[in-house]
């Protein structure tokens, strides 16, 4: 049987991860001349918030339904979700983005219809895969009800007009995104280092400190609790400050400095990097005020939750269509891109001499920078075919 040429369809990952990288460009892209041309979004909340919104509910929760239909079928050795549900998926996803575009021309009660469908859909996609095998990811499903949940609460932020309850449902759902890195990364980013290092035949130790293992999680869970209720409080940064340190000793542990010859290896660490790194800041923040700590949450939207993303697409789609694990330098450049992109943002405000406006804009190019590489090299193969012809 011949394998199709165009197969966007043919599994989970190909259209989210394709508009998850398309989004990050084109959205960044809206944001900027949005922010430069002092636009206003006619949802009624601050301009920024629409920004939040759009990267957390438009980009990452894309790269995190095609990493879940994904991972999935792979854990539950099931059929790869395809075809035209998966199409039908993909438009629940467009059509919100589209009316949240156009929130302030749509009957509000469209509009929330509309933007609440995807993540249930998702949910709907992955719960009787896991659920009959009874897999212990099964309580992914809960993230996916919690960030909805988040959206929701979003939603009637808009409809409030209640920028508070909205950055409320904007925090929350970050902190949702940051435990998934804490508990995904933390089984992927030592795994894929291990055997990248087995194969250049590296002797390596990977430490596991199962107590370290679960204060972790249990620190980042408490964080997205206390947060909800007492943001912006010595509680909070005290929390902050231990899973911060606690991150930074099981990122220790990993290995890192050995695979510095893998760009699709050091990518995993300088993504997890960020996590520690953001919640740092974030206790600098709120236990001591200091000034170059202000912006801790970037630390951990573009530096952690986005590079992680750009980390795994890469990954995943060179692996699910046959590809060799190996990126070419150029990918290598995006990496370092989105980097620095968050690192101007994070810190630029206090030690560039560009001013706070100029500093903004200089960050989102270099983040359009780095996914204009990453849609370029990944959109031929997200629309082609697997190269060794099996399904997929």
């Amino acid at each position: 049987m011949t394998m199709p040429r165009f197969v966007p369809f043919a599994y989970g990952f190909r259209p989210f991860f394709l508009l998850a990288g398309w989004f990050a460009l084109l959205g960044m892209g809206a944001w900027l001349w949005l922010y430069d041309s002092a636009g206003v979004w006619q949802g009624g909340l601050p301009i920024s918030q629409w920004h939040g919104h759009e990267m957390m509910f438009g980009f990452i929760v894309a790269a995190i339904a095609g990493f879940m239909l994904t991972a999935v079928p792979s854990w539950t050795g099931t059929r790869g979700f395809g075809g035209w549900p998966l199409v039908l998926l993909t438009g629940t996803w467009l059509a919100g983005r589209v009316a949240f575009a156009l929130s302030g021309l749509l009957p509000f009660a469209v509009l929330a219809v509309i933007e609440l469908a995807f993540l249930p859909a998702v949910a709907a996609f992955l719960a009787p895969p896991l659920l009959r095998s009874r897999n212990r990811n099964s309580l992914l499903l809960m993230v996916l009800l919690a960030l909805w949940a988040a959206d929701a609460a979003f939603m009637l932020g808009l409809y409030r007009v209640d920028p508070s309850l909205a950055g409320a449902a904007l925090r929350f759902a970050l902190n949702l995104v940051l435990l998934l890195i804490t508990v995904i990364g933390g089984r992927i980013v030592p795994a894929f280092t291990a055997n990248a290092l087995r194969l250049r035949g590296v002797q390596f130790r990977m430490r596991n400190i199962p107590v370290l293992e679960r204060v972790v999680v249990i620190a980042m869970i408490l964080m997205v609790l206390v947060d909800t209720q007492w943001p912006a409080t010595a509680l909070s940064g005290g929390i902050a400050l231990a899973a911060g340190l606690a991150q930074g000793w099981r990122l220790a542990g990993w290995s890192g400095h050995k695979a510095l010859h893998d760009p699709i290896v050091w990518v995993l660490h300088i993504a997890y990097a960020w996590l520690p790194l953001g919640l740092l800041l974030k206790a600098a923040w709120l236990l001591g005020g200091f000034e170059w700590a202000a912006f801790w949450m970037h630390a951990l939207s573009a530096g952690a939750a986005a590079s992680m993303i750009l980390a795994v697409m890469s990954r995943a789609a060179l692996g699910h269509t046959g590809r060799p694990l190996s990126v070419a330098p150029v990918m290598a450049l995006s990496y370092v891109l989105l980097a620095i992109a968050a690192a101007v943002r994070v810190f630029g405000v206090v030690w560039l001499p560009l001013g706070y406006r100029t500093t903004i804009l200089v960050a989102g190019l270099v983040w359009m920078a780095a996914f204009l590489i990453y849609v370029s090299v990944y959109t031929p193969i997200l629309l082609s075919p697997r190269v060794d012809s099996k399904p997929g």
